[in-house]
């Protein structure tokens, strides 16, 4: 892969980085205001839980998506971006155009897809 892809992907991967950790710190504020405010009857205090697990959900869907960046980050800094972690083999520029976090080839996700 050339400098100048790589350099757009680190470009696009930092920017999601800072998004990703700018989210987790506010959603991280949302919950700590909810905890003071409990609601006055079941219903409030039903809705603020659900609330605060879909909150929860999100914040570990982001989590693991802010590990998968600072795997690709790392990657571009260790000169192995683009390259499957499985077999080694290039991953489809097409596939990183999507997911620029993306650890497998296409042909070795569906492997390891299909053993889960």
């Amino acid at each position: 892969m050339d400098r100048k892809s790589i350099g757009r992907f680190k470009k696009a991967l930092e920017a999601r980085h800072r998004e990703l950790r700018l989210g987790l710190a506010q959603t991280r504020q949302e919950m700590l205001a909810a905890q003071h405010d409990s609601g006055k009857d079941e219903g409030d205090r039903a809705n603020t839980s659900l609330a605060r697990e879909l909150q929860l959900g999100q914040k570990s869907r982001d989590r693991a998506l802010l590990s998968a960046v600072d795997g690709a980050l790392w990657r571009i800094n260790q000169g192995t971006f683009g390259e499957c972690l499985n077999c080694g083999q290039e991953i489809n520029a097409k596939r990183l155009e999507a997911l620029p976090w993306v650890r497998y080839c296409i042909t070795c996700q569906e492997l390891i897809d299909g053993t889960k």
